[in-house]
């Protein structure tokens, strides 16, 4: 959509600098922007590409204001108003509403007539949705669930019966919300399938990436909490509770009856043992193994940085003497 730049400053609350009358089009780099798009900087690293932008306009601190040739919008937190900007720039044309014939749609179902119900959308028998939903192309929202206002989601995703969502949600396509959680019991040598009883309860205002799946408890629920964000291809076993306002980058494991607190962050490949608990305002590095519980907030890393395979190997090799080589050193301090 079309925004001038006055239209912009208010918006962000942003002090304009040049010409207020000016319209923007859409977002790009600082390298490749015209000048019918925004750009923004909130790092000194990219100081050259904002010297020589040709960005109708650039969100910027006043840091910045020096070194830049074009209109610019001055806030204090450039990359926060980025995504608001980008947001407000590019809203989509609002979609014709209504449930599209080859849909299909169970009975007992309550959807609003400002529901999107796309093409080859399956809702089963007993789904609500609040109103203003959009559920994509070719998802399937099973029997019993209940979905909140507002909420988008995407294509082929699926949503398994009797899952509860917020309001204001985000899924995106591929995700399973509410598939069986891995419980077996051992029989001789065969494994006997434990039903998987409970739910799960996404909260208002998440986000779930594509492809990642959120498995539904065991016998009490998976809970997701209010302004969680879940990047694509995370796996959250049964019985997982994550507070609100924790982000959970992409490739992330979480095994089963684990309590993640509020305001957390989970970097990409992290892995998590089951029935471990992480306090409040915890953040975890990537690549990072938790194998028991935090009870103090704070930042939080394992793993060995790469390097060269042969030094790695000769590395490798000492660590597995550490024990030999501590035993021997702590029987010479004895001495």
């Amino acid at each position: 959509m079309e925004r001038s730049l006055a239209e912009l400053a208010l918006y962000l609350n942003a002090e304009v600098q040049g010409d207020k009358k000016r319209v923007i089009t859409g977002c790009a780099t600082l390298d490749n922007a015209d000048v019918n798009q925004l750009s923004f900087i909130y790092d000194n690293k990219y100081l050259p590409a904002l010297r020589i932008t040709k960005a109708g306009v650039v969100i910027l601190s006043s840091s910045f204001i020096g070194e830049c040739p074009v209109d610019a919008l001055l806030v204090e937190n450039p990359y926060l108003a980025y995504a608001k900007a980008a947001g407000f720039l590019l809203e989509s044309q609002e979609e014709s509403v209504g449930i599209h014939p080859s849909a299909n749609i169970g009975k007992n179902c309550s959807i609003p007539a400002s529901c999107i119900v796309k093409a080859n959308a399956v809702i089963a028998d007993n789904v609500s949705l609040g109103e203003n939903c959009t559920i994509g192309y070719s998802s399937v929202i099973e029997s019993g669930c209940r979905i909140g206002a507002d909420t988008v989601i995407m294509s082929r995703a699926t949503i398994c019966h009797d899952v509860i969502i917020g309001k204001r949600v985000l899924i995106h396509s591929g995700a399973v919300i509410g598939g069986d959680g891995f419980g077996f019991a051992k029989d001789g040598e065969c494994w006997v399938k434990i039903p998987q009883i409970g739910t799960v309860i996404l909260g208002d205002n998440t986000d779930i990436g594509a492809n990642t799946t959120i498995d539904r408890g065991a016998l009490g629920d998976t809970v997701i909490g209010n302004g969680v964000k879940i990047d694509n291809q995370v796996q959250i076993a049964h019985n997982v509770v994550i507070g609100d306002n924790t982000a959970i980058a992409a490739c992330t494991g979480i095994a089963g009856s684990s309590l993640i607190g509020k305001n957390c962050t989970l970097a990409g490949g992290v892995g998590l043992v089951g029935h471990i608990s992480l306090v409040d305002g915890v953040h975890i590095t990537a690549m990072t193994m938790v194998t028991s519980s935090i009870n103090k907030s704070g930042v939080y890393s394992s793993g060995t940085p790469f390097q060269k395979n042969s030094d790695w190997l000769k590395n490798a090799v000492r660590f597995k003497q550490l024990n030999k080589l501590f035993k021997t050193i702590n029987k010479k301090q004895i001495k």
